[in-house]
């Protein structure tokens, strides 16, 4: 929970900052640039997973490598505060690494509670993603209120400081709550000192079952998740518009005020996690319910695209209603809640499927393939972003309608080829 307290703190006001002009404590970025700078950074926080992943299989072992990703994590938020650009890049330097290391192996360390053919098991990630969501909530909202709120900066004038430093305070937050995280960490790690331990090192020969070269079996379950990975980019390129282009649709084309009372634009990021928190118990219950009846995880990917491709749909015609002027924010209310309903399909049975099809020897290195099949979406997502013109709803209508074709074209594609995949999966669902 702390620990995306800090990222998604820091990434609510990550692309606002860019692109505030410096003479209100932004960087002056295009939106181009803030959009490119924004792909290229997740793309980084997860593609430097999949070294993470090796080195925590081979070297360090799970526990030790979060805890060391959290301390890394932290120091680049705290070199945020700076002012300077070389500080500014050093501290998304040191978030991706430490995020690289921290990330995947947390989530292994949520499989490893697990026994095989254990039925619990994606229930189990949705009630961890479910914790997720409870900091992802919270962030947008703290680290966003101290960074962009009137209220806030004239808090900062009437004391002496400069009301445009508050991007700073927003930063710092984000950095005080990775500091949380890791004691949290450290206080409940005995609770689970039975797994991720540091690997043991055995004098075994090259052709040691760890080294030995796939098998049959192994190699059909690889090849079941390189093909979901494929459908995986797809998605996290129309997902990540919220950090993205969808921050600055919300800045530039949404209503942010209720009556008298006007509020961040960034708030709006809370609303996804709000109906994750909703909505994971009941996916939890229902693949509990469902038991071996529930869709194989091939299939929960293809609802997953076909529920984000539908949302949208939705936003294609929001876009249209920006020529009258600002929109209401219910109609990103829709779109979040339907993005949420794929995010539920695909995102922790993805991280459940790579523990449970995964060879066992593999399963960290999976995991970073994962993240890194999650970070070449996420830098297309930056790249969607850059086509994003608030004064074109013809501009903005094509972009988001051409992501929803391509998403509800994928979801009936992997429909059809779900029995296929199950199949590859072996005796994993």
């Amino acid at each position: 929970m702390w620990e995306r307290f800090s990222y998604y703190g820091m990434r609510a006001i990550l692309v606002l900052y860019c692109v505030a002009p410096a003479t209100l404590g932004g960087l002056g970025f295009s939106t181009q640039q803030a959009s490119s700078l924004y792909g290229t950074y997740i793309m980084a926080v997860y593609l430097l997973s999949l070294p993470g992943g090796f080195i925590a299989d081979r070297w360090l072992g799970a526990g030790r490598a979060v805890f060391l990703g959290g301390l890394v994590i932290s120091a680049g938020q705290f070199c945020l505060l700076s002012p300077s650009l070389a500080f500014f890049y050093s501290g998304l330097s040191l978030i991706t690494i430490g995020t690289g290391l921290l990330k995947p192996n947390v989530s292994a360390m949520v499989g490893a509670l697990y026994p095989p053919q254990d039925p619990r098991r994606d229930s189990g990630f949705s009630i961890f993603y479910m914790g997720i969501n409870v900091g992802a909530v919270l962030a947008p909202l703290v680290c966003g209120f101290l960074a962009e709120s009137p209220a806030f900066q004239s808090w900062l004038a009437a004391r002496g400081l400069d009301p445009h430093s508050s991007w700073r305070w927003g930063f710092a937050a984000a950095g005080v709550g990775m500091l949380a995280g890791l004691a949290v960490f450290l206080l409940r790690r005995p609770t689970i000192a039975h797994i991720g331990l540091r690997p043991q090192k055995k004098n075994q020969p090259a052709h040691s079952a760890t080294h030995a070269p796939l098998t049959a079996d192994e190699a059909r379950r690889l090849a079941a998740i390189s093909i979901l990975f494929v459908f995986t980019i797809l998605f996290w390129s129309a997902y990540e518009q919220k950090g993205a282009s969808l921050n600055l649709f919300a800045k530039h084309l949404v209503q942010t005020s209720v009556g008298s009372f006007h509020f961040p634009a960034s708030w709006l990021q809370s609303i996804t996690a709000f109906y994750v928190i909703l909505l994971a118990p009941l996916f939890a219950r229902l693949w509990v319910r469902l038991g071996r009846r529930q869709p194989s995880s091939p299939a929960k990917f293809a609802i997953g695209l076909a529920a984000i491709g539908f949302a949208f749909c939705i936003l294609t015609a929001a876009s249209g209603l920006t020529a009258q002027g600002r929109i209401s924010p219910l109609w990103l209310a829709a779109v979040y809640l339907f993005d949420v309903i794929g995010e539920l399909c695909l995102s922790p049975v993805g991280l459940s499927t790579v523990t449970k099809v995964a060879p066992a020897r593999l399963v960290g290195l999976m995991m970073g393939a994962w993240f890194f099949a999650t970070s070449l979406g996420n830098k297309l997502a930056g790249f969607f972003s850059t086509f994003f013109d608030p004064t074109s709803p013809a501009t903005l209508m094509t972009l988001y309608g051409s992501i929803a074709a391509a998403l509800l074209v994928s979801s009936l594609v992997l429909f059809l080829a779900a029995p296929a995949l199950r199949r590859l999966m072996g005796d994993a669902r």
